[in-house]
């Protein structure tokens, strides 16, 4: 399956000869910028996936997750994030947002419910087949959102792979994407407690749940509870065919 690309920013006057490894991250993540840049091209903004899969060392909150753990049993995982609304204050937290059901690019605004989604979810989903899950960072505004399909499609293709079974899985994953598939499996979104509560008990939605109010962007690990999800959060069994679309 791809590795998360991380993005990397050189100094402004490196010279190209002294980059080293760090000239070489850059110049992969420049291409992926690209790639991102095409999908949304109207937009003119850089949309990146896995922004919130891998926490970066910092001195602030660096532990906090969203999402169940490997292992952990979805009713808990449920109760969990409904505690996590709990709570007097009136500040702005991050949340994850789970479904009932897979969502259609176009239905992804509605379901926000007028929050801002920094972040969404896609996951396509074929039987018994293990197919990537791709967050891709989102600026404000609903159009971001809306096309963070063709987003993650895009930066799918910039991906290499190194057996046959995974190239037939990326294409097939990037068509679906292309083509507006039901695929949207969860939000990242801000908003104050209230404002999650009552998200939390709109129809279709499965959960909600916040970190603290001090948790910071980019910061804290991401881990869907993908619909359908029951019993204990186990890998996707992986011995089914790949379709030809």
């Amino acid at each position: 399956m791809p590795e998360d690309p991380r993005s990397s920013t050189p100094a402004p006057d490196a010279a190209p000869d002294d980059r080293g490894d760090a000239g070489h991250d850059f110049d992969r993540n420049r291409i992926i910028k690209t790639v991102a840049l095409g999908a949304a091209a109207v937009l003119a903004v850089v949309l990146l996936v896995f922004a919130f899969t891998a926490p970066h060392p910092s001195s602030g909150v660096a532990t906090d997750r969203l999402g169940p753990a490997p292992g952990e049993q979805v009713e808990e995982y449920l109760n969990q994030a409904r505690a996590s609304l709990d709570g007097t204050d009136t500040d702005l937290h991050w949340a994850l947002v789970s479904f009932t059901e897979y969502l259609t690019p176009q239905q992804i605004p509605a379901a926000a419910d007028g929050l801002r989604v920094a972040g969404v979810i896609q996951h396509v989903p074929i039987d018994r087949v293990q197919t990537p899950v791709i967050t891709v960072a989102t600026p404000a505004g609903e159009e971001p959102a809306v096309k963070s399909a063709e987003a993650a499609a895009g930066l799918l293709a910039a991906q290499e792979f190194h057996d046959e079974r995974s190239a037939e899985i990326a294409r097939v994953v990037e068509s679906r994407l292309r083509a507006g598939c039901a695929c949207t499996a969860g939000l990242v979104v801000r908003g104050t407690l209230p404002q999650l509560r009552a998200l939390a008990a709109q129809p279709g939605v499965r959960a909600v749940q916040a970190l603290p109010a001090d948790a910071l962007a980019g910061r804290f690990a991401v881990s869907p509870l993908l619909p359908g999800t029951i019993g204990t959060i186990t890998p996707t069994p992986d011995d089914g065919p790949v379709p030809a679309e």
